[in-house]
This record gives C-alpha cells, structure tokens and sequence, in this order.
C-alpha cells in the first residue's frame, strides 16, 4: 500500500468490493448474516474503517467456511448476532464510537470539575 492508497482510501474500496464479490457467492441465509454482521461491526469502526477490514475479511471468512461445510449460520454465529459482533470487534481491541464518546465526556467533565473545585 502506498501513501497515495492511504490518503485517498482507495486501498479500502478495493478491498471492500472484493469482500462484497465473496458475499455474493455465498448462499442465501448465509448473505443475510452478512449484512447483519456488518450493520452491527460498524459502529466499533474508527474515522477511515481501516481497523474492520481484518474483522471483517476473518467474519466473511468463517461465513464462507460454513457455507461449504453444509451448516446452518445461526449454529455458527448464534442467534445473537449482535452479540457475536461485540465480542469479535471487542476481541480485536475495538470501541465503539460510544464508547469514544463516553471517554470524551468523561474526560471533559473531570477537566471542568477540577477547574471548579481548585
């Protein structure tokens, strides 16, 4: 990769057409967890998404994995979706822009309050 790809995200969009080609190929109920998976990973994104393309790209594969072993999706993933993606993106470090936000607000109002009281 280089610095013109960074700056520009390019890089990114080849890399996501390339996954959205992979899902296509995949069977139905298999496709539908895919795009659940990526609704509730991408609030643990950061500003580029950049930090999900790995997660996203090891999620599709074990989709891709299952489809052709014959299994069920919600055998592999559960029947909380949501949860599983926590729990991946959690496992990989990620916060969600709550998260951040909390942070933030906290950081804030710990500045004030000292301001006030000192």
């Amino acid at each position: 990769m280089n610095f013109w790809e960074t700056v520009t995200g390019s890089d990114l969009t080849r890399e996501w057409k390339a996954l959205e080609a992979r899902a296509q190929a995949l069977p139905a109920d298999h496709r539908a967890a895919w795009e659940e998976v990526k609704a509730h990973l991408f609030p643990y994104s950061d500003f580029t998404g950049r930090n999900l393309m790995p997660v996203l790209d090891g999620a599709l594969g074990l989709l891709e994995e299952t489809a052709a072993d014959g299994q069920n999706v919600r055998d592999v993933l559960g029947e909380d979706i949501k949860g599983f993606c926590a729990a991946l993106a959690d496992g990989e470090g990620g916060r969600s822009y709550r998260d951040r936000w909390r942070e933030q607000l906290n950081r804030n109002v710990a500045r004030k309050l000292a301001r006030l009281g000192g």
